[in-house]
């Protein structure tokens, strides 16, 4: 290796803004279990899956339905 590298030349990266963000999610055993079988049935990670299957939702703006039970109202 060099000692010293000549860097005046370089560019950013093109691909920068489109790379991923690690971030710590708890999610429920049911959830993962669904998601790594639907996984293996189409040959993928799952965390893949689960990040198109976000990324869908967040394109197209859906949002959860909400049923709350023991008498917690909805808002």
């Amino acid at each position: 290796m060099r000692k010293e590298y000549d860097f005046s030349k370089s560019r950013k990266n093109p691909f920068a803004k489109r790379l991923k963000t690690q971030i710590t999610i708890r999610l429920d055993s049911a959830a993962v279990a669904y998601f790594k079988q639907t996984a293996a049935e189409l040959d993928m990670p799952y965390q893949n899956l689960i990040n198109l299957f976000l990324r869908d939702c967040a394109t197209q703006k859906r949002r959860p339905s909400l049923q709350w039970t023991d008498g917690v109202a909805k808002r």
